[in-house]
This record gives structure tokens, C-alpha cells and sequence, in this order.
């Protein structure tokens, strides 16, 4: 029982023990994790903009990809070179000959 006389004593222990310094922790606990707009909701919310700003860059950079693409096509010579490189297209009474190297056929020991 000294013991908590002496403890009371302390300038901490009397600071600590007002009743709005309870209130005021209590109130920034509440804040913190408990209250609807936390701060671990905030930090949650941040890290989603972040990968959605990722994800925006991401797809804008792929969007100017597809408008340069879009603009090489618009010649009809790229439009037939692409058409043959990609899909193997050939003009009437025209023959194609595809020539794989070696080192680029599927063997069957890859397969196992």
C-alpha cells in the first residue's frame, strides 16, 4: 500500500491520471484502429492507389504501344509486311518457304 502511495506520487502517474488525458488516448486509440476512416484503412487505401497508378502507367504506356502500331499501319506496305511476317500470307500463285534453324526445333528429349 506505500507502495502505490508513492507510485501515485509521481508527476507521470498524476499526468497520466487526469481525466482528459485518459480521454484524449482513448480518443486517438479510437482513431487509430478502431474508427471507420482508421489509419490502417488509409494506409490500405494508399497502397491500393499506388498499384492503381501502377496499373494506369502500365496500361497507357501499352495504349501508346498500339496507337504507334496503329500509325505504322496505316501504309499498305506495312500492312502487307506485317500480314506475311506474322500470319504467313503470300500473293496468288506465289510460294512460301519457312526455314527454321536447327537449334529452334522441338526435340523429343525437351519434351521429358
Amino acid at each position: 500500500m506505500k507502495k502505490l502511495k508513492e507510485i501515485g506520487k509521481n508527476k507521470w502517474v498524476k499526468y497520466l491520471g487526469n481525466t482528459y488525458v485518459i480521454i484524449l488516448i482513448l480518443f486517438i486509440v479510437w482513431m487509430l484502429f478502431f474508427d471507420t476512416n482508421s489509419y490502417l484503412i488509409h494506409s490500405e487505401l494508399n497502397d491500393d492507389i499506388k498499384a492503381l497508378e501502377e496499373n494506369a502507367e502500365f496500361y497507357q504506356q501499352e495504349i501508346d504501344k498500339d496507337t504507334e502500331f496503329i500509325e505504322k499501319m496505316e501504309d499498305s506496305n506495312e500492312i502487307e509486311r506485317y500480314a506475311r511476317e506474322k500470319y504467313y500470307l503470300k500473293r496468288e500463285n506465289e510460294d512460301i518457304f519457312i526455314i527454321e534453324d536447327a537449334d529452334s526445333l522441338k526435340t523429343d528429349t525437351e519434351n521429358e
